[in-house]
């Protein structure tokens, strides 16, 4: 029976692994085989400096794991879809500004010519967006549309459509600006069994970087810090979970 209650967030009981949060360690595990083809450097894994020598390749502790169907295997989890949507400038202005706005907030004006970093700012400047809330990329108008993710309290979750106005753009031929959604976000992002949560990689796994394969332990009953995983994970976006998986949430 899965019961995922969310909590206030205190301080982390152990200290080695800091998303960690159960008072009665980590008995409840199971052992498991990881597929690491399916985890990425950076995100998932710290690529050692010379493996030869001192250095380690090292998966990361707390992982949110799901187990791949055909395999037999466990791979990141894989949630649900985060939000992209893409902001594209047409009519070729050649000058003044544009607005975008979200669930009632709207930005400063964006010039015709903005950068990524430039639509990034003027969004994180609303109220309803927090710094990290969303990820842009492409540009710079108008020339090449920007797509604008959303992460951070925004992860996973099916957003409003932002909306846009071009009544300040100037130049060109009937200059417009359009806000279309990518892809939509709150659907399963996988369909191998991923998609459902199995549980988190207990311990810190070294590995040989040519290796595809490594032992580790699964952590399915205790409970954990959401903000201190490795990767991004909204309890509240989590919609399937393997039998028996019971984790409380702080």
């Amino acid at each position: 029976m899965n019961d995922f209650q969310p909590y206030s967030y205190t301080d982390s009981v152990t200290a080695d692994r800091p998303w960690l949060a159960s008072l009665v360690g980590v008995q409840d595990t199971n052992t498991i085989t990881l597929d690491l083809t399916k985890f990425s450097a950076g995100t998932h894994y710290v690529v050692a400096s010379n493996p030869l020598l001192q250095g380690r390749t090292v998966m990361k502790s707390g992982i949110p794991l799901g187990k791949v169907t055909a395999s037999g295997l466990y791979a990141p989890y894989a949630g649900t879809t985060s939000e992209l949507q893409t902001v594209t400038v047409t009519g070729t202005p050649t000058g003044g500004t544009y607005t975008l706005t979200f669930t009632g907030q709207t930005t400063a004006g964006i010039p015709y010519n903005a950068t990524a970093a430039q639509v990034k700012t003027a969004l994180e400047a609303l109220a309803n967006i927090n710094p990290g809330d969303v990820v842009v990329a492409g540009g710079p108008h108008p020339g090449t549309a920007v797509t604008v993710a959303f992460s951070g309290q925004y992860a996973g979750d099916n957003v409003a459509q932002m909306t846009a106005s071009a009544t300040n753009l100037t130049g060109g031929t009937t200059p417009a600006v359009t806000v279309a959604t990518t892809t939509a976000g709150g659907t399963a992002a996988a369909s191998d069994g991923t998609e459902v949560l199995a549980g988190f990689l207990v311990s810190e796994i070294s590995f040989n970087p040519t290796s595809v394969k490594a032992a580790g332990a699964l952590l399915w009953h205790g409970e954990i810090f959401a903000a201190h995983l490795p990767v991004p994970l909204d309890p509240a976006n989590v919609t399937s979970v393997a039998p028996g998986v019971n984790v409380h949430y702080r």
